[in-house]
C-alpha cells in the first residue's frame, strides 16, 4: 500500500512540477513575444515549416473526411429523405468540429514531433546551455517563433481543411451519389453561418498554441541522450494529442 501511495505521489508531483514549467513557459514566452528586437526571419521560418509543408497532410486530410462524411451521411439521412441535407452535415461538421480537430491531430504528429526532436537534440547535445553562455535567451530565440508559427498557422491551415472537405463532400453528393447540385449549395449555404466558421477558427488558434508549447516544453526539458529525445518526441505528439480533445470537448461544451 505504501508503494502505491508513493507512486502516485511521486506521478502528481511530475504533473504539477510539469504544469508549472509550462505555464511560466508560455509566460515567458507572451512576454518576450513582445520585447525587441523581434526576430521576424526566426518566425517566418517556423510558419513556413508549420503552414506550408504541412499543406499536404491537411489536403488529403480533408478531402477524404469530406468524401467519407458525404458517404455516411447520405447513407443515414436517406432513410429519412433527407438527403438535400448531405451538404450542410459535411459543412457544419467540418466548420464546427472535424476541420481544427484533424488540423490539430496531423499537424500535432508532423510538426510536433519535429519541433521536441530539434529542440531535444539541442538540448542534449548542450547546444541550449551555449546560448545562456552567449547571452541569448533560449526562449525568445527557440520557443517564441514557433509558438507564434503555431497560432498564425494554425487556422489558415484549418481554413484549407475545411474548404477540401466541402469540395470533397461536394463530389461525392453531386458527382457520385446525384444530389442535384442547386439543392446541394443552396441548402450548405442556408444552414451554415459565419459563427459556425469563427467557433471552428477559434478552436484552431488554441490547438496551435497546444501543439507549440506542448512541443517546445518536451523538448527543451529533453533528457537521457538520444533516447530521451524519443521520449520527448513521442510525449509531445501524445500529450498535445489528449489535450486537443479534451480542449475541444471544453469549447464546444461552452459553445453549445
Amino acid at each position: 500500500m505504501r508503494r502505491q501511495l508513493e507512486s502516485i505521489g511521486r506521478y502528481s508531483e511530475d504533473v504539477v512540477t510539469a504544469a508549472g514549467q509550462m505555464a511560466i513557459m508560455l509566460a515567458s514566452a507572451f512576454l518576450y513575444a513582445f520585447t525587441p528586437p523581434i526576430k521576424f526571419r526566426n518566425i517566418f521560418k517556423q510558419m513556413e515549416f508549420v503552414g506550408v509543408q504541412s499543406l499536404f497532410v491537411v489536403i488529403l486530410t480533408g478531402s477524404f473526411t469530406g468524401m467519407v462524411l458525404a458517404l455516411q451521411s447520405f447513407n443515414a439521412l436517406k432513410r429519412f429523405g433527407a438527403e438535400s441535407l448531405v451538404g450542410p452535415t459535411v459543412a457544419l461538421s467540418m466548420a464546427r468540429e472535424l476541420g481544427p480537430v484533424l488540423t490539430g491531430l496531423m499537424v500535432t504528429g508532423r510538426a510536433g514531433s519535429a519541433m521536441a526532436t530539434e529542440l531535444g537534440t539541442m538540448r542534449v547535445t548542450e547546444q541550449i546551455d551555449a546560448l545562456f553562455a552567449m547571452a541569448v535567451n533560449p526562449i525568445k530565440y527557440l520557443v517564441v517563433p514557433r509558438v507564434i508559427a503555431g497560432i498564425l498557422m494554425f487556422p489558415v491551415l484549418t481554413i484549407v481543411t475545411d474548404f477540401v472537405g466541402v469540395i470533397g463532400g461536394y463530389a461525392v453528393g453531386v458527382k457520385l451519389l446525384g444530389i442535384n447540385p442547386g439543392i446541394y449549395i443552396g441548402r450548405t449555404v442556408d444552414f451554415v453561418q459565419m459563427d459556425d466558421i469563427v467557433t471552428g477558427l477559434t478552436k484552431s488558434l488554441v490547438f496551435g498554441l497546444i501543439t507549440s508549447l506542448v512541443a517546445c516544453y518536451n523538448g527543451f526539458y529533453a533528457t537521457g541522450g538520444a533516447e530521451g529525445v524519443g521520449r520527448a518526441a513521442t510525449s509531445s505528439v501524445v500529450m498535445g494529442s489528449i489535450m486537443i480533445l479534451i480542449s475541444d470537448y471544453l469549447m464546444s461544451s461552452f459553445a453549445v
